[in-house]
């Protein structure tokens, strides 16, 4: 799991009123339980854990991630962040880089874009909507697989 996504998780935990989230997935499980106030301090402090998941395929090494306090964790995060402009996306749905899978993809690694011009399509309720440049600039990265479903404010690609 990214550490952009283990933010996301801890900042939605610490916002709401879910006391304890563990989640699992092919690299391992993250729990992250938020403690209760105390009388000195009324900032949850969120504890995170992570723990390899045992399969029959061979065996994936998993780091456990250990940051202690939301600076750290931050500190992590920002540490992470892709150098250049991020392109975000503007709904939640399914990232294509193309306008079909026989189709050329609207930009690669390297490509030139103008403000405007569109770079992907996002699909949601069964309507296509191309997503346009925001900045004239070289991709320089392209954050967002193919064919995977993406959140309101996701990073699909960086504009240097």
């Amino acid at each position: 799991m990214d550490l952009r996504k283990l933010k996301t998780l801890i900042d939605l935990v610490s916002d709401s009123n879910v006391s304890e989230l563990e989640i699992t997935e092919a690299e391992g499980k993250v729990r992250i339980v938020k403690s209760a106030p105390s009388q000195a301090s009324h900032v949850a402090q969120p504890v995170v854990s992570t723990m390899p998941v045992a399969t029959t395929a061979a065996p994936v090494a998993v780091e456990p991630v250990v940051a202690t306090t939301p600076a750290e964790i931050a500190a992590t995060a920002a540490a992470a962040e892709p150098q250049g402009h991020v392109v975000k996306s503007p709904m939640v749905g399914t990232f294509y880089r193309s306008s079909s899978p026989e189709a050329a993809a609207y930009v690669e690694v390297g490509t030139q874009v103008k403000e405007g011009q569109t770079i992907c399509i996002i699909e949601a309720m069964k309507i296509l909507n191309e997503i346009e440049a925001d900045k004239s600039g070289t991709i320089t990265q392209i954050v967002a697989q193919n064919g995977q479903a993406v959140e309101y404010g996701a990073p699909l690609f960086v504009i240097a």
